[in-house]
Formats: structure tokens, sequence, C-alpha cells
């Protein structure tokens, strides 16, 4: 099933409980209602409505007729618009808003003629009496200007029905949808005869698109047309298909839809199809949980709950035999231009997706672990990006090892190239960039993840040795000097140690013997622990050949991290077991 189908029937599932408008009709942000007499008169100054204070307030979610699709042609919304166009009033440039206005009143003459509703001639009035003068002559408040507006007559506005929810107001509505119905054609999408698409609407909420709204399927060059074709009719669509479609990804894409995911400049969204929409709703909630899109409601702490006993390995069907059928779908936009691209669609079933989640996040296992044992993707990336801001993440990373990770296939290598430079930059080498390491080598080297949990004193590869001894001789160094020394050698020589031993590791060795010299008359104990542990290490080191060799690839150096990581946290353990042995002591 295409990602535009799916969206369609996800829309069909949405619209029967009411949570997207009927066809036809667009949720839209609207600042304020101005409340009319049945003779066209105001009632007062308009209505604030939504939430905030000011220019801060934020417009209320109304669903209404669906908005057109604007270019550089004037084209007024029906019953409803931004003050431009409804009053003539604008903060901005006031070049078309003339124009915008008198087409506002012109069509609005056209579409309500011949009416006898007692709403609809009520706007007719306002529209024949107003003149954009009077917006300052009444007082009305200046943050209004350029905000959206909806007319109800007053009578009715307390219960929040507008001109545009009149039932002669919808059977307009659908008779100018019909006049301005395009030729049929079989949809692409569903299969079924319609009128065709020619402008999509808008999809909204891709962050770093247009604010007005993006497309995924347009035309606007010869060179996209195909035997005399234009517009949507090179890709037909019917306008049901289209409203579905979009509907659905545009209630996705909104904040807090507990089905968005921003990961880099990639803004995810995904949802689950089956027959039972309850059922539907479960598999959604555990991909939430999976992708870190939780909040604290009860909901949320029960499919917390679920999740951990996935962690543990039980297969999904022993506790929710429903859900491994489920369809689970993700897809991925990024902006481009005036357009959106796709960065990726996964369609498989939720066994198959949680499968390939859970292998990851064992992937990804470490000793000890980091703070938060199970971070979402977002918040691991941050640690490839410059100055850990998620606006530094390379632009197609976040959506590469997304798909990877959700398909079952290699991680991308500038995964592993990012967190090795970013370690070299700043020295960090923390438990979870050492983790997103380990799960490269694994899933692209075929390294056994057994090996690299924790501590190996088998382990022989020179990269992760030399890792070993780096820790060793910065743990030399710390017990020598304290650990208030400005900048250990971690700090001077991580990068180079890691990329080019041969440089750096003679000039370590001879530090490290006077490092040694000095722990040694503070606590002859801790100087033979140290050098009996550099002697095992080197001893596994020199039947390679030379224990330096000139450089380290990209792997050599990501064992490096894993190495040091290993053994400078065994150190942390131990001294943990001492603190506390004293304690004991001094206690007892």
């Amino acid at each position: 099933m295409s990602a535009l189908a799916s969206l369609a029937r996800a829309y069909e599932r949405m619209a029967g409980r009411g949570e997207v408008p009927s066809f036809g009709y667009s949720t839209q942000g609207i600042g304020y209602v101005i409340g009319l007499r049945p003779d066209g008169g105001v009632v007062g100054a308009p209505w604030a409505i939504g939430g905030g204070e000011g220019r801060k307030r934020t417009p209320r979610a109304i669903a209404v007729p669906q908005p057109v699709k604007r270019t550089v042609a004037i084209s007024p919304n029906f019953l409803w618009d931004k003050t431009a166009y409804a009053l003539g009033v604008t903060a901005g440039d006031e070049k078309r808003t003339a124009a915008e206005h008198a087409a506002f009143k012109a069509r609005h003459k056209e579409w309500l003629g011949g009416t006898q509703d007692e709403g609809l001639l009520a706007l007719l009035a306002f529209l024949r009496g107003w003149s954009p003068e009077r917006f300052v002559e009444l007082g009305w408040p200046e943050e209004m200007r350029d905000q959206n507006v909806v007319f109800a007559l007053e009578s009715e506005r307390l219960n929040d029905r507008y001109l545009h929810d009149r039932d002669e107001a919808r059977s307009r509505w659908a008779r100018i949808g019909v006049d301005g119905a395009g030729r049929e054609a079989a949809c692409l999408v569903t299969g079924e005869r319609g009128p065709v698409q020619r402008l999509h609407p808008a999809i909204k909420g891709v962050w770093g698109a247009q604010t007005a709204g993006a497309s995924i399927i347009s035309f606007n060059l010869n060179a996209f047309t195909s035997y005399g074709k234009e517009q949507g009719d090179n890709a037909p669509v019917s306008e049901a298909a289209a409203f579905a479609y979009t509907t659905a990804l545009n209630r996705f894409l909104e904040k807090g839809s507990g089905h968005r995911l921003q990961i880099g400049d990639a803004s995810t969204v995904f949802w689950a199809d089956a027959s039972d929409a309850a059922v539907a709703e479960q598999a959604e909630g555990f991909l939430a949980g999976l992708m870190g899109v939780v909040d604290e409601t009860e909901e949320s702490r029960k499919i917390k709950g679920l999740l951990e006993r996935v962690a543990t390995v039980q297969p999904v069907a022993s506790f929710a035999p429903a859900l491994p059928d489920v369809r689970v779908h993700v897809l991925a936009l990024a902006p481009n231009a005036a357009r959106l691209s796709v960065r990726f669609y996964v369609e498989d079933d939720f066994g198959e997706i949680a499968r390939r989640y859970l292998a990851h996040i064992e992937r990804m296992r470490i000793e000890p672990p980091p703070r938060d044992p199970a971070l979402p993707i977002w918040r691991m990336l941050v640690e490839t990006a410059a100055l850990r801001k998620s606006e530094n993440v390379q632009p197609n990373l976040a959506g590469e090892w997304l798909r990877a990770i959700l398909t079952g296939a290699p991680y991308p290598l500038t995964l592993l190239a990012s967190v090795i430079t970013r370690i070299r930059a700043d020295h960090d080498v923390n438990a979870t960039r050492v983790a997103i390491l380990k799960s490269v080598l694994i899933r692209n080297f075929k390294m056994k993840g057994d090996k690299l949990v924790a501590l190996d004193p088998d382990n022989a590869d020179p990269g992760y040795l030399l890792g070993r001894l780096f820790a060793a001789y910065e743990r030399a160094q710390v017990a020598a000097l304290g650990r208030d020394v400005n900048a250990t050698i971690k700090d001077k020589f991580y990068g180079s140690a890691s990329a080019q031993p041969r440089k750096i590791f003679p000039l370590l060795d001879r530090g490290s013997a006077n490092h040694l010299s000095k722990v040694g008359k503070k606590s002859p104990g801790q100087r033979v622990n140290l050098e009996k542990l550099i002697g095992e290490i080197m001893a596994l080191m020199t039947p390679n050949g030379d224990p330096y060799p000139a450089s380290l690839p990209d792997r050599s150096q990501a064992l490096f991290a894993l190495g040091y990581y290993h053994q400078r946290s065994s150190f942390f353990a131990k001294s943990e077991i001492v603190d506390a042995k004293e304690a004991s002591d001094a206690n007892s």
C-alpha cells in the first residue's frame, strides 16, 4: 500500500471518530469572531478566541471551509479569511489589500446570491455597509490585523456556531466545490473515478518548510508535464483522496499529536492500519513509546509498562496477540523549497518493526549504561552534532539512521564518522556515544556484541588495546597529579592518539614513567597495580608486531573509544568499591 493510500485510510478512521473535519473542510487557526445582528450591524468589538494574551495569543483551531491554495492570484475563502480579505485591513504592505477585500465582497455576493438564510443575509448586509476606515473608528484591537476571522450571528456566537456551520452555508459550499471540480479520471490512490484535484491542499507543520504549507505532489514547470497535461492531471488524484491524505497528514504533523517525531531536519510521522480501530490505537501507542514520543498520562504509563515487557525479549504476541500483524507506517518529510522531500517511507508488520527496534536497543547496550538507558533517537543524535544542538545534526543522517533501524539495514557510516569527529573535537567519551559506536561495529562490521558490552581483557584488537592503554596512562597521571590538574592527557592528546598512535604513544610512554614514580611515593600498591595492568596490555599488543600503528581507520578509532571507556569505567568501579569498604570500616 502506498503512503497516500494508507493516509487516506487513516483519515477514514479518524473521521469516524470526529477527530478530523469532513470532506471540503479544514482545521485552521481562527483568532477572532465578528458578531452580527440580522441587519448586518456589528455587536461590539470582535471576540478574541484561543489562548494567551495580546500578540502572543494562540488562535483556536476551528473546522472551516477548505482554504484556497494561493500563489500570486487573489482568491478569497468562503465565509472566513484573514483581515486583509475580510475587512480590508492589514499590518503589512497594503498594495493589494484593497483588491483582496474587493474580491472577498464580490465573490460572496456571487456565492450567496438569492439566499434567504438569515445569517448569510446578515453577512451580505455587513459587507455592503463595511469600509476599512471603520476598523479604527470602532476601536477594534490592532493585534487583530492579519488574523483569521469568522462571522456569526450574535444569538448563535455564544454556542460556538458560526455562519459556515449553518445548513444553507454547507449546502452552498458543497455546490461551489462541484462547480469548480476538474475533469474526472481514475484516482491513482483509490482506483475510483472522480474529479481530479488540480492543486493539492498544503501540508503544514514540516519543520523548515514554508509556514503557508508545501506539497508532496505538484507540477509547476513545463519540464514536469507530459502529453500536454497540466498541474494535477499529470498524476491524477481525486479531490476526495487528496483531501483525505493531506488532512490526515496535517493532523499527524500537529504538535502534541502523539504521531510526530522531529529527528534532525526530518519531520517523522507514524501511524497504524488495522480493521479494528482500537487495535490500531494500541499499536500507535506502542510506536510512540518506541520512538520516545510519550507523556505522563495514565495511558502512556500503561504503554511504558508493556514496553518494559518487550524489552525483556518477550514476544509481542504473548501479551498483545492482535498487534504483530497490524501494519505500521513511518513517513519522514524534509523541506525542499516550495515542496516536501520524502526522506523515507517504511511499511511493515508491527511485530517486525518491534523486533528490529529491540535488536537496535540490544546493540546499544553498554556497561556502565547511560543515565537514561532508554534514550530516544533524537536525544542520541545530538551527540553527533557540534555543541550538542539538534540544528547541527547532519541533514540526511537522522533519516538514514532511523530507516536503517526500522528496516534492519546497515547503519549509515556517516554515523560512525560523526561520533568519532565529535569525540576528537570535545574529548567527551560518554556512554551514549560509545553505545552508538558499538552498535555500528556490530551491525556493519559483524563484530560479536557480547564481547563489546563491558571490559574484555582478552580482546586483542589494536584499536581496543590502545584505548585501554590510553586510559591507563591517564589514570597514572591523575593518580600522580590529582584530579584538579588543568588538562589531562585526554584533553591534550585523545584526538591524535586515536588517529595516529605512533606519533603520540612513545611520548606518553615516557611521561607515564614519571607519573608512576610519583604514584609509588604516595601509594606503592596503586603503582604496582597500574604497572601490572600496563604490562598486561602491552603483552597483548606485542605479538601483533609494531604496537603503535602509524594510523587507525574509523573502525579501529571506534574500538579505541570503546576500549578507553571500558578501562576508564573499571577504574571508577574499583574506586567505588574501595570507598564503600573504607566507609564500612570507619563505621564499624
